[in-house]
């Protein structure tokens, strides 16, 4: 397994965010090199992926989407509405087929745009993706949470409590506890609950590495070997001691199984 700490020890690499008329997108790494697209979660943001920057930028063109979950907008607060914003961004930006990498229900997402527009999709990365089975935060959180209830959620994501900062925690408050930002979570996060993947996973023939935490409370193990039973052409990576977004909480290891996933398939 490679590892990727000599990447992480060159040069800090940056995001640089653009905004266009229908999305918004941060990007960053090698402006010549061939395209990752990360698609963040549910309550996921543009720095669950700084170290996915780090460790891959010197060698891919990293896109991240950036979501319109949370804020005011006129796409739909729906995987269907989700799904078509990313298609925008994709031919929007011209760009060729990808790397598509989901966590959570940036996964779901993923699969979606796979099976609706397979002409964007090189190979897939799966990370907790929800669409089989999920113990979902978002459709659980009563109208007016307390920050106690709340810092009790987000640690159910991690395996180290620790990783539930203080910030992380205030920010998903604050969300949860703005009407119309909790409005649109509640409905996306059901349409996900009610959107199950398993019928027409056989039609995704890309490459597809599934890389999940031994201990993801939310997508757990059952779930990582449901979707590589029904996955024609997948491959399964656990990682002890980590939760729902291994990305965060052991990004040198899924990083490592990252790498070499990208480099057996020639990406």
């Amino acid at each position: 397994m490679t590892s990727p700490l000599s990447t992480l020890t060159q040069s800090a690499l940056t995001w640089q965010k653009v905004e266009r008329e229908r999305y918004k997108y941060a990007w960053g790494g090698l402006a010549e090199g061939s395209p990752i697209i990360l698609v963040h979660g549910l309550f996921g943001a543009l720095s669950n992926w700084n170290t996915t920057l780090q460790a891959l930028g010197h060698r891919y063109s990293i896109f991240v989407p950036l979501l319109p979950i949370y804020e005011y907008s006129p796409v739909e607060p729906s995987l269907a509405g989700l799904t078509h914003y990313l298609w925008d961004f994709y031919q929007g930006e011209g760009l060729p087929p990808a790397v598509w990498i989901g966590n959570s229900l940036g996964g779901h997402l993923a699969l979606l745009i796979a099976r609706r527009y397979p002409q964007a999709v090189r190979a897939l990365v799966l990370t907790g993706s929800s669409g089989l089975f999920e113990d979902s935060m978002g459709s659980t959180f009563p109208r007016r949470s307390s920050r106690a209830y709340v810092a009790e959620k987000v640690a159910y994501t991690f395996y180290d409590p620790r990783q539930a900062t203080p910030e992380l925690v205030d920010e998903v408050y604050t969300l949860v506890n703005d009407n119309y930002k909790a409005l649109r979570i509640l409905k996306i996060a059901r349409d996900a609950q009610r959107d199950f993947v398993g019928t027409w996973l056989k039609e995704i023939t890309v490459p597809t590495c599934l890389i999940w935490g031994a201990n993801d409370s939310i997508t757990p193990a059952a779930v990582a070997y449901g979707f590589l039973h029904l996955l024609p052409k997948s491959e399964l990576y656990f990682i002890d001691e980590c939760g729902h977004a291994p990305m965060m909480e052991q990004p040198e290891i899924f990083h490592a199984y990252l790498q070499d996933f990208l480099k057996k398939h020639g990406l």
